[in-house]
């Protein structure tokens, strides 16, 4: 069985990842490429057809020969747990907290990456043996929203979706967030500069931390 713990080397100490929803084969591949290229360690591909199960195969392939790490999203049925993994999927990423996915995933040696918005989600979460979740959606939660739920939960990780870009991220992340997955900004050159500049500040206030003490984010 595996631990959700697993999810810190799957991010790296990236704080962004990318999810390329609905996008094919070559243009997911050639994303996914900027992705890696830019710093960002994670991928996701949503699981919503045939085609994107063959992108999430190509992508997964090439992930592997970079050492990168790619997600299956959008699981929403115990069924799709097989499919992800054979596709290559590192991790399972859901819209919402299901425990029997959840614990399927656990078993299948898997890590699950449920989605919550509210306190009784995160707390069937941590019910579950989770400490990293993901928020959705993020932008309708609000960046405040993280700064009150740290305070019950302390030991979870976030990683923020729905709504995110290089024009906002920036406050989620100081809010406490762990990661910010951005999808069409991958295809802006100009969010492209301002991903950059934030995976390159993220690093510079890790180092900061290192020598002042622990960092405020989870």
């Amino acid at each position: 069985m595996t631990s959700d713990q697993d999810f810190a080397p799957l991010f790296g100490n990236a704080p962004v990842m990318a999810i390329l929803r609905g996008m094919g084969i070559e243009r997911s591949v050639a994303l996914a490429a900027t992705a890696w290229d830019l710093g960002i360690d994670s991928v996701e591909i949503p699981l919503q057809s045939a085609e994107d199960e063959r992108a999430l195969r190509e992508v997964a392939r090439l992930g592997e020969q970079r050492g990168k790490f790619v997600g299956a999203g959008t699981i929403i049925s115990v069924d799709q747990i097989a499919v992800a993994r054979a596709a290559g999927a590192s991790y399972l990423v859901s819209p919402g907290l299901d425990p029997e996915i959840v614990r399927a995933a656990q078993a299948s040696g898997i890590p699950p990456l449920p989605g919550v918005a509210s306190p009784s989600d995160v707390q069937r979460g941590v019910a579950l043996g989770l400490t990293w979740l993901k928020a959705f959606p993020a932008t309708w939660l609000g960046a405040d929203w993280f700064r009150h739920i740290r305070g019950p939960f302390p030991q979870v990780r976030f990683v923020a979706t729905g709504g995110l870009d290089a024009s906002n991220a920036a406050r989620f992340l100081d809010a406490g967030v762990r990661v910010v997955a951005v999808g069409s900004a991958l295809e802006d050159p100009t969010q492209l500069a301002q991903l950059a500049h934030l995976l390159t500040a993220d690093d510079r206030r890790t180092s900061a931390s290192s020598v002042a003490g622990p960092r405020a984010r989870p």
